[in-house]
């Protein structure tokens, strides 16, 4: 069994339409910062393995936990955001705000598939274990574990931790982080 702790990245300098992979504004380092002191309080000398998104939003994140624990953060390719199915910037902010309005099993094979290994990532984790990750990543792990198909199950709020179980190959929800009405943008 193992404890996951899904926190969902500061506020990012831009948005999913304006930028591919943007790093943190002045918030989004406050926010870092502010998380991470509140895991180094509530783990003490029981720390779990770090892990983040490749993305560069989640990775500025993660730094200052691993900085006051002197650690490295594993990079799960898994945990990432949604891969939107073009490139194009504005496209791909008008199909992410239409699929989050919607179920996952009415996505493309490409999006469930990503769901699955999201789902199989956390479900491997062999002991406790902090992710930092993305909203709509947060939310498949979440309606996974509660078998609800809908895209947008919560808003995590930037920096919230959401934390679930994995026990007997099962997810389990085991509290939701602090919510916001987050525009997904």
């Amino acid at each position: 069994m193992a404890h996951i702790h899904l926190v969902r990245h500061g506020k990012a300098a831009a948005g999913f339409g304006s930028h591919k992979d943007p790093g943190l504004d002045d918030l989004g380092r406050q926010q870092a910062e502010a998380v991470g002191a509140m895991l180094d309080a509530r783990h003490g000398t029981q720390r779990p393995i770090l892990f983040s998104s490749p993305l560069a939003r989640a990775v500025e994140t993660a730094q200052p936990l691993a900085a006051r624990w002197r650690c490295e953060v594993a990079i799960e390719d898994r945990v990432a955001e949604i891969p939107s199915p073009t490139d194009d910037l504005a496209e791909r902010a008008q199909w992410l705000q239409r699929a989050m309005q919607g179920s996952w099993s009415e996505l493309a094979q490409a999006s469930q598939n990503w769901r699955r290994a999201l789902v199989d990532a956390l479900l491997a984790q062999p002991s406790d274990c902090i992710i930092f990750s993305h909203f709509v990543a947060i939310n498949a792990a979440v309606g996974a574990a509660t078998q609800d198909d809908r895209m947008r199950i919560f808003a995590p709020d930037n920096c919230s931790v959401t934390t679930l179980d994995n026990s007997n190959g099962q997810l389990s929800v085991e509290a939701l982080g602090v919510t916001a009405e987050t525009h997904i943008n």
